[in-house]
């Protein structure tokens, strides 16, 4: 196999995990952040049975674990009575079942793990990709605070805002959503409420409105996740202080037991949710797009995480594959992963995935390491 240099732009989730993953299926990766460092920003993060197989298969599921909890169930609640409408065990029947359990944790505990399995030097900070120049026999990238490079392949994991999907593209903004989000994480010791270990989510009025809980830290802490309709509040970041009494208020009518988690709640982040449609094609040539760069969703599925991680395993495959081009990989990996995104980010935008029951196979089962990737054999992990 020919060995890659692949330039990567953005070391979050996706763009760490697929460094990992092609550095683990004999390839070169190189991340460019423009963030000088990293730091403990970012909301708690759901992963489940799919994403920590997926992990697990990189070889940091340890890792992971050490600061992850591992919820019991996953229960829907109705808003008002309180009725119980689906009920999925989780923990050890899950990874029974999966191979993998759930497991939920701070978004920097994971990347933390991500980096740490990489060897220094992978990661160069300080790097705002500017441009990509597609002319040559490699790519050449620009930085606005960096000196230029050169890759085989770059792969754009630099979110919602991709400068490498406006590269490819051109300009477009994402849409709002019409919806807001409130995070908060409370000492359990502080809540006197049933199925703290579980992932609850308490289903709204509405489709835009929910409560969703799940314990973080080992169980010493409870996340809360709250969305609402609010159309007049637009701003989208990951560390804007809310008012808790606002929350409070507009889940004033919901039962008495999810009011009591926000009862234990003393300080919010607030932030407004964007989307974009599923992209007909995420690859030109020898640059392509990976998680939320591709293909931004609702958190009602809680798989933005998930979907990525995924994503950078099935791309280091193909990537490995020697019978095929870069060109080709390419798009072998477009085809494995855009049509099951897809399902995702409409699933997660309709929001009544488990209301009632349903089918969990089709997401928790899925296999990163041994999917078809185009009709050819898998490569092992």
């Amino acid at each position: 196999m020919t060995k890659l240099t692949v330039g990567i732009a953005g070391a979050g989730v996706g763009g760490l995990s697929a460094a990992l993953a092609l550095r683990t299926l004999g390839h070169h990766p190189v991340v460019f952040e423009q963030a000088a460092q990293f730091g403990r920003v970012g909301a708690d993060i759901n992963l489940t049975p799919n994403a920590v197989r997926a992990l697990d298969g990189l070889g940091v599921g340890e890792a992971v674990r050490r600061t992850a909890a591992r919820p019991t169930q996953r229960i829907s609640r109705m808003w008002d009575t309180g009725e119980v409408t689906s009920r999925l065990p989780m923990g050890d029947t899950a990874e029974q079942r999966y191979g993998s359990p759930q497991l939920t944790i701070h978004r920097a505990d994971l990347t933390e793990a991500l980096g740490a399995a990489l060897p220094p030097g992978t990661v160069r900070h300080g790097h705002r990709l500017t441009g990509v120049d597609t002319t040559g026999d490699r790519l050449r990238l620009s930085f606005a605070d960096g000196d230029p490079a050169e890759a085989d392949v770059l792969i754009g994991a630099d979110g919602i805002h991709s400068a490498v999907r406006t590269a490819l593209f051109g300009p477009e903004q994402p849409e709002f959503t019409g919806v807001v989000a409130y995070r908060a994480v409370v000492p359990a010791d502080r809540l006197d409420v049933p199925h703290l270990d579980a992932f609850t989510k308490w289903w709204g009025p509405d489709p835009q409105t929910q409560l969703v809980t799940f314990p973080l830290n080992r169980g010493r802490d409870v996340f809360v996740f709250a969305t609402r309709p609010q159309d007049a509040w637009r701003e989208e970041s990951w560390t804007t202080p809310g008012a808790v009494a606002e929350l409070r208020e507009a889940y004033a009518a919901f039962h008495p037991e999810a009011r009591a988690l926000l009862a234990g709640c003393d300080s919010v982040l607030k932030s407004a949710l964007y989307v974009r449609d599923p992209l007909p094609t995420w690859t030109a040539g020898r640059v392509t797009l990976l998680g939320d760069a591709c293909h931004p969703m609702m958190p009602f599925m809680a798989q933005g995480a998930g979907q990525a991680i995924e994503d950078a395993v099935v791309l280091a495959r193909c990537l490995a594959e020697e019978s095929r081009t870069p060109e080709e990989s390419l798009l072998a990996y477009q085809a494995a992963r855009l049509p099951r995104t897809s399902r995702v980010q409409l699933g997660s935008r309709a929001n009544d995935w488990l209301k009632s029951g349903g089918d969990a196979d089709w997401l928790y089962g899925y296999d990163a390491w041994s999917e078809p990737t185009d009709g050819r054999a898998p490569v092992p992990a």
